[in-house]
């Protein structure tokens, strides 16, 4: 028992950073051109972003090889902006746009990109480790509707309940 208890929690947090059954990372991924600022553009709903607007993702590269993760959202209930604070590291090999986050110390879950604008880097889709969670970003606070609607359809096609889908609000 001793030992099946800890193999257990093991299990349990790899299957955290795991993509949702028939979601796949994108390859060919290149972090140095992922870093920076990401505008949150839509989001299925979940506890820590409840009431935020003008949500942004920043990454950054941290010294150990990881990506610092720097979430912030202004809360219109309380009137003052939010802020959470991350680190990332890739799951698999850094071509491959699975990494795994933590906000929480030990704790990780999965930052799966699934869809990605390969030539400008301008657009992302990023799943969590199940289907309860979608974000949609853009590098600018505003994304073309043609793209969103393929995006969306995209997501809808791999199963995410999109209908539930949180369109940011990203001007003051």
């Amino acid at each position: 028992m001793k030992i099946t208890a800890p193999l257990v929690f093991l299990i349990l947090l790899t299957g955290c950073v795991s993509p949702p059954k028939g979601v796949q990372p994108v390859s060919g991924f290149d972090l140095d051109r992922y870093l920076g600022t990401w505008h949150e553009i839509a989001r299925l709903d979940h506890p820590f972003e409840r009431g935020l607007n003008q949500v942004t993702a920043e990454y950054r590269l941290r010294d150990d090889g990881g990506v610092d993760v720097i979430n912030r959202g202004y809360d219109t209930e309380t009137g003052e902006w939010r802020e959470a604070r991350g680190k990332a590291y890739f799951v698999d090999d850094a071509t491959t746009g699975h990494l795994k986050v933590s906000f929480f110390g030990p704790f990780y879950g999965g930052y799966i990109v699934v869809e990605l604008d390969r030539e400008g880097y301008s657009y992302s889709m990023v799943s969590g480790p199940n289907r309860d969670y979608l974000w949609i970003l853009s590098r600018t606070p505003e994304m073309d509707e043609s793209t969103l609607r393929d995006l969306i359809a995209n997501a809808r096609g791999l199963g995410y309940p999109v209908d539930d889908l949180i369109f940011v609000e990203q001007s003051p």
